[in-house]
């Protein structure tokens, strides 16, 4: 033990291994290999669940206000009844950036529409406490040189994301035609004017020549399907949805004075609760935190940007930090790591190790074994970590993360762990098995009743459902087909973005594409640089639709399907939803998170060849009918 009472760092070179690596509160962490995939596969064993995404309730009928806006009160309108250019469908960074550039390209005649009451997308609904990206700022957030901004801190906080999303849409006057606190409730192609006619909650109807879907995977809560989940009598909400006026305090920091005398329960562990768990650990009477599988937390250490370092940079710096953050992160090889964090860490530990091996021959498997190597070496720090900011042993013991970090969105924060040192703070460990019960006036777990006045769902969004339930609507093509409908067999595209049969549509998203998920911003921007270079182009040859052939985007789906690259893959991982919790994805699951082959920085590389060489291979473009370019082709 240390002086202050806190478990010591075990040695990393001790190869006993500490005990049976099934066994969750024995002796020390197993280092010998064997030993931890043993235990990476029991504690996946007591998490896999049958029915996967069914696990999980859709938030509808009498659960349907979890996603009420609790920040901007809706104001009545009469309906719209225009024409435009283009119908930007969301309002994140998806519809802001390609708004952006649409505008920058002299595009006009641009509408926006956003459910929410303002622009922001995920930062806009997501204003619980201690909201902050994952990502370092300088590449995570969007168009920072075109709009000047420098951000404050290399994590900034959500109020600050969410005010430089107004900036770009008042940059952009993105705000000048926008249609806010209003809901896409159909999307039709009309034939006979080439035009997409899209309905809303509002009675609008909007005919667009153009439509771009941004509806992005991080909007829709969705909430544990646990029985007596409606029967609790108390107040509950889910953090994609805070309830200020309850707890008290604001996104900005203010204490939450509300729950000073109140006995609060949150269910989820993952990323969003490692956020907000110590603000309420500081405000909450009594917490107890109830969890199925505990997060990776690797340290953050954010620091405050310096003004005058960032005014040394030279115009360019973002595409530089954007491309030296993506070489480093999937393991190429970059003079010096601009961005210096968790994420460039493990791909800089894989990458060397690999080079120092005499008797590497860079083949997939020696690669997998690198990985293999320099993952287990990171875990040992992140589980050693647990013991020393931790004073319990056996809440230490539980909130060891036994998997690769990569199998769920890896966490970083230097608050979280020290929470659980707070005498008004009970970690409540399921073993994996999850909260089975809630009653009229709180929880049961493993016989045990605890009495709550509030309960806080950090269950996360739907990711893993058909692409109408998480965006509420379902595109209805020329041929009469719905997007979903097109999509029942996994998803079919031409770089992720065009498919046939939805002409003037365009998908703004990763998959895939480059698939990025360590810095998703990086692939919208790109997506609306290509968005925006074919309807230029399709505008300046007088076209009145594009579309990708049916050819083309069967060859492409092909491409990516002989390649194999895909995340979510590792059959060790817990379940979770990058990897279909635990379950096997089938083709429609493979299809849905296909990846360009050869990883992001060659993805990156084609698609600007692709939008700039003048060809757009793969695309139709049409007048009045009639076929005019076809690829390189012009037809006579």
């Amino acid at each position: 033990m240390s002086d202050d009472g806190a478990p010591t760092r075990p040695d990393p070179t001790d190869r006993d291994g500490g005990g049976d690596p099934t066994d969750r509160d024995g002796g020390g962490d197993p280092t010998d290999r064997d030993d931890v995939l043993a235990r990476y596969l029991a504690e996946r064993d007591k998490r896999l669940r049958a029915d996967g995404n069914e696990q999980y309730l859709e938030v509808t009928g009498r659960l349907a206000h979890y996603v009420d806006d609790p920040y901007v009160e809706r104001a009545e309108r009469d309906p719209v009844d225009r024409e435009v250019n283009v119908a930007v469908v969301g309002g994140g960074f998806a519809g802001l950036v390609t708004g952006a550039r649409l505008r920058e390209a002299g595009v006009d005649d641009v509408c926006l529409i956003e459910k929410g009451g303002d622009v922001g997308g995920t930062w806009y609904w997501n204003r619980y406490p201690g909201a902050q990206c994952d990502t370092a700022a300088m590449v995570y957030l969007p168009l920072l040189e075109e709009t000047g901004h420098m951000p404050s801190e290399k994590y900034t906080h959500g109020p600050e994301i969410l005010e430089h999303s107004r900036r770009i849409a008042r940059r952009y006057g993105l705000y000048d035609d926008a249609l806010l606190s209003t809901e896409v409730t159909d999307v039709r192609w009309e034939a006979d004017s080439s035009r997409w006619l899209v309905s809303t909650d509002r009675g609008d109807a909007i005919r667009a020549r153009f439509i771009t879907l941004g509806t992005g995977p991080l909007h829709r809560p969705k909430l544990p399907g646990i029985d007596g989940i409606e029967d609790f009598a108390g107040h509950s909400f889910h953090t994609s949805r805070w309830d200020y006026h309850y707890t008290g305090g604001t996104p900005d920091g203010e204490p939450m004075t509300g729950l000073a005398d109140k006995r609060v329960g949150i269910i989820g562990t993952g990323a969003t609760a490692v956020q907000c768990i110590p603000h309420l650990a500081e405000a909450c009477g009594e917490l107890y935190v109830f969890q199925r599988t505990p997060s990776s937390i690797d340290i953050r250490n954010n620091q405050p940007i310096d003004p005058e370092w960032f005014d040394t940079l030279e115009p360019g710096w973002q595409r530089r930090w954007l491309e030296n953050f993506t070489i480093l992160q999937t393991g190429g090889i970059a003079e010096e790591d601009l961005v210096k964090d968790g994420w460039t860490d493990l791909a800089k530990r894989i990458r060397d190790r690999a080079l120092a091996d005499p008797n590497q021959d860079f083949s997939p498997e020696s690669l997998l074994r690198a990985y293999h190597e320099s993952d287990d070496e990171k875990m040992v720090e992140i589980r050693a970590r647990v013991d020393e900011l931790v004073g319990d042993p056996e809440t230490a013991a539980a909130l060891k993360p036994w998997y690769r970090q990569l199998c769920k969105r890896p966490c970083f924060h230097d608050a979280y762990l020290q929470s659980y040192n707070r005498p008004n703070v009970e970690l409540i460990d399921t073993d994996g098995r999850g909260v089975r019960r809630i009653t009229e006036t709180g929880i049961e777990v493993d016989g045990r009743h605890i009495e709550l006045d509030c309960i806080i769902y950090a269950s996360g969004f739907e990711v893993g459902t058909d692409w109408a339930r998480r965006s509420g609507f379902d595109p209805l093509g020329r041929d009469g087909e719905t997007l979903n409908e097109r999509w029942d067999d996994g998803m079919v595209s031409l770089h992720g973005m065009h498919v046939h049969g939805f002409p003037n549509a365009f998908v703004i998203g990763f998959s895939q594409a480059a698939n990025l998920i360590s810095n998703v911003p990086h692939n919208l921007v790109e997506a609306a640089t290509t968005v925006t270079a074919v309807i230029t182009h399709a505008l300046g040859v007088g076209a009145d639709e594009v579309e990708t052939t049916a050819e083309a985007e069967s060859a492409w789906v092909a491409r990516l399907e002989a390649g194999g690259r895909r995340f979510g893959n590792d059959p060790t991982c817990t379940p979770g939803y990058y990897n279909n919790e635990g379950q096997d994805p089938g083709r429609k699951g493979l299809l849905n998170s296909l990846g360009f082959p050869d990883g992001p920085v060659a993805f990156f590389a084609f698609i600007d060849e692709w939008r700039t060489n003048g060809r757009f291979d793969g695309l139709e473009f049409r007048a009045a009918g009639r076929t005019i370019e076809t690829g390189t082709a012009v037809a006579s």
